[in-house]
């Protein structure tokens, strides 16, 4: 799939992204000005000395910026050795989501708690602070540690190509001036190729590229990754199912009962509206993504630095703890939880544990009504199941097929669909294009602060249960 916020996701290609952007750099930024010197017929002439400092000094902090984008490291995070794999990340009933080192979340690879913020890369194969989403065009995550850095490259590249397309359009308005001149007179027809060439990538490269520093400003001004904002858009859509508000194709409100499957009004009872917590104010916001309050420091491409993860102090300080804006009744319930995972979860559940009521499920029925409800159980699952398998089928196109025909060692190149296809945004967007590896989250604390224990055996049981219903 290919985006024009987070690149094309063909994993073969992806020693080609970085050498491609250099000789797209290159291409636009020293061609151009050899066009312009070489043809002298190629009016208003050369550029000028003023024009020359000015663009090969865009150039300059062009190349230092995405240096630095692609070298500055998106940060890790180091557990002392209590909460590594030796540790039972079973939460208490009296642990809440605001302790770093007890999160609502733990990463089934990196064998360890994940921070506020934090998602496991498919590509980095770790763990990443306040991550954005993988850049395959820099090679590494836009995260806490490295997105000032993007941000300063998508900037000055945004000011060479419209200070490149000025010096192009000034060429161009004069060789439409005089086309009715005999050809001889005019620039050469390679000439012409060239300038048209130049034209014509300057314009697709700068339509992209400002896109992409549009989400990325977005973003820096109110304190949101692509991926938080992905999962504001599912939480409104959940939000939108709950309170039926969903409209069908012919614009009729229903309710969609296979989004909530049999497990519907025990998975509702405990969704409900979850304000996105992080949006501190605009000079907050921004002052916190850069690592500095001196607005004089955010855009040097030099001597400017950037935030970096608190590890002599694990659990506190910078990329794991964040401020929040108090419009939630608790602090921690960022992100909102996950309707597919908590149902998985429901049909997870150990023998013996707590079950959730349920009105289908009643303790004073004979052994003939629970045989009977049995039977109907069977008989609604294998209609759900058919239903799902027909939506697959008709979904196997797009980004569907695309994922079914990866292989892979689980870390980074491959993925598997199973069932259902996972919910996506507007754009068509899911958390795998991003480069988030969904399947390596286990949640240890419900997001409500429900005080429910869940053993490590109990998850590894959950997961092997899960992995034989899928093979089956």
């Amino acid at each position: 799939m290919t985006s024009l916020k987070t690149g094309p996701s063909t994993r073969g290609l992806h020693r080609l992204y970085i050498p491609a952007v250099c000789a797209l750099i290159a291409f636009q930024g020293y061609y151009s000005q050899y066009l312009f010197h070489t043809d002298p017929e190629l009016a208003p002439g050369p550029l000028t000395r003023r024009e020359t400092i000015t663009f090969n000094t865009l150039l300059a902090c062009l190349w230092l910026t995405y240096y630095r984008a692609c070298t500055v490291d998106p940060g890790r995070y180091l557990f002392p050795p209590s909460s590594s794999t030796t540790t039972d990340p079973t939460p208490s009933s009296t642990t809440t989501t605001t302790d770093p080192l007890k999160p609502a979340r733990w990463c089934k690879k990196c064998c360890s708690p994940k921070p506020l913020r934090a998602h496991h890369c498919r590509h980095c194969a770790r763990c990443i602070p306040k991550m954005d989403h993988h850049c395959p065009w820099t090679g590494q995550c836009v995260s806490l540690q490295s997105f000032p850095s993007f941000l300063r490259f998508l900037l000055y590249t945004n000011l060479a190509l419209w200070y490149l397309a000025s010096l192009l359009w000034r060429r161009l308005a004069a060789v439409w001036a005089a086309r009715h001149l005999p050809a001889y007179l005019g620039p050469s027809p390679s000439t012409l190729a060239g300038l048209t060439l130049l034209a014509l990538v300057n314009a697709g490269t700068a339509l992209a590229l400002g896109i992409l520093l549009y989400t990325t400003v977005k973003g820096w001004v109110f304190n949101s990754t692509m991926i938080e904002d992905w999962e504001v858009e599912r939480h409104e859509a959940v939000l939108a199912r709950i309170m039926g508000e969903d409209d069908d194709e012919d614009g009729v409100v229903r309710r969609d009962a296979d989004f909530w499957g049999d497990d519907g009004a025990a998975l509702r009872a405990r969704l409900e509206r979850i304000e996105y917590p992080y949006d501190l104010g605009v000079f907050a916001n921004m002052a916190q993504a850069m690592g500095t309050r001196n607005p004089l420091w955010w855009f040097l491409p030099v001597f400017g630095g950037w935030p970096v993860v608190s590890n002599e102090t694990p659990g506190k300080g910078t990329g794991w703890e964040w401020e929040e804006n108090g419009f939630n009744d608790l602090p921690g319930l960022w992100p909102p939880p996950d309707p597919e995972k908590m149902r998985q979860a429901r049909r997870g559940a150990w023998p013996g544990a707590a079950q959730p009521r349920d009105e289908r499920y009643d303790a004073y029925q004979t052994q003939e009504e629970v045989k009977a409800a049995f039977a109907r159980r069977q008989e609604e699952d294998f209609l759900r199941r058919q239903r799902a398998q027909a939506q697959q089928v008709h979904q196997r196109s797009g980004i569907i097929a695309e994922l079914e025909e990866l292989g892979g060692d689980g870390h980074s190149e491959g993925y598997e669909v199973v069932g259902k296809p996972r919910w996506t945004n507007s754009d068509g967007d899911r958390l795998w294009d991003y480069g988030v590896d969904e399947d390596v989250e286990e949640e240890l604390i419900p997001a409500r602060g429900d005080d429910e224990d869940v053993p490590l055996a109990e998850l590894i049981r959950r997961r092997k249960v899960l992995t034989r219903e899928d093979d089956g």
